[in-house]
């Protein structure tokens, strides 16, 4: 039964929206300021990405050093359980990549 408590659902509910794949993706390659991340998402709005990181960090996906410096410096990558969770998410971009075509026909269909 997919009730709350389901495991599936609840990787839905911390990856299943617009910008936490392009997020993960981005921080896959390692550690990454605010700027470089936002620059790699097209289309992400600063207050979007900062929310998606906070929920992220909050969720222990992600980590944020700040520098106490001045302009402040903060870093985000991913934790250990972030990077568990890159593995199956790596799967799912590959089958993403192989039926490219038919994902685009499906996109084009609902816009």
């Amino acid at each position: 039964m997919l009730n709350q408590n389901c495991p599936i659902r609840q990787v839905i509910n911390i990856v299943g929206d617009k910008w936490t794949l392009p997020v993960l993706y981005v921080l896959k390659q390692g550690t990454k300021r605010y700027s470089e991340i936002r620059r790699e998402i097209p289309g992400i709005s600063k207050k979007m990405l900062t929310q998606t990181l906070r929920r992220l960090e909050s969720d222990n996906i992600l980590k944020r050093k700040i520098y106490p410096v001045v302009p402040p410096k903060t870093e985000y990558n991913l934790t250990t359980f972030g990077l568990k969770l890159i593995e199956p998410l790596e799967v799912l971009a590959d089958w993403a990549w192989k039926h490219q075509a038919e994902l685009q026909q499906i996109c084009d269909r609902r816009n």
